[in-house]
């Protein structure tokens, strides 16, 4: 499938899934936005990427996903830079049941905030072209694991959520009426 002239944008892009992710949206044609917490984890994804579909095709933007203000300003760097964005790719994720806290919003709270980025960027109710969303859960939210209650209950978060807004969302990327 060729995603020329497209643009995506990947959290938790620098390495594992989101990493493998970004390499098939490159070879795939599309450009990408490879956003990640490591900074010298990104930019030696990012030099990776660059030789070997080229410089200009990938941005590495370092951004805490739970922080909403640099959240925000990430999808907009990305549209600046490549003057549109057709694809988001909600997949950074943290497992840590000691930091709970923190983990509820990397895995949900930072799914929803970029979901909802992703649709003022994209959506047609915005006057955009419209694009596709993909939120990244885990097998956890379809067989629980009794030694993670916190990351589970976030990755059935992400699947309840994801399933909820795709029935008020019709498949021309048009949102019907709900509230943020």
């Amino acid at each position: 499938m060729s995603l020329h002239g497209k643009v995506a944008l990947v959290t938790g892009g620098a390495q594992g899934i989101g990493k493998a992710v970004a390499e098939a949206l490159l070879e795939n044609g599309a450009k990408i936005a490879l956003v990640d917490l490591n900074q010298s984890v990104g930019e030696e994804c990012k030099s990776e990427l660059d030789v070997q579909h080229g410089e200009d095709n990938c941005i590495f933007i370092q951004c805490d996903v739970t922080d909403a203000g640099k959240l925000k300003d990430t999808f907009q760097n990305t549209v600046d830079r490549f003057g549109r964005l057709d694809i988001v790719i909600n997949n950074a994720g943290i497992n840590n049941e000691k930091n709970w806290e923190k983990t509820i919003e990397v895995n949900l709270t930072s799914v929803i905030k970029g979901t909802y980025l992703a649709l003022e960027h994209m959506s047609k109710e915005y006057g955009k072209e419209g694009g596709v969303i993909i939120n990244v859960s885990s097998m956890a939210a379809f067989l629980h694991s009794p030694h993670q209650p916190v990351y589970t209950a976030t990755k059935h978060g992400v699947i309840g959520f994801s399933r909820a807004l795709a029935t008020i969302t019709d498949c021309r990327g048009n949102a019907a009426n709900h509230n943020r």
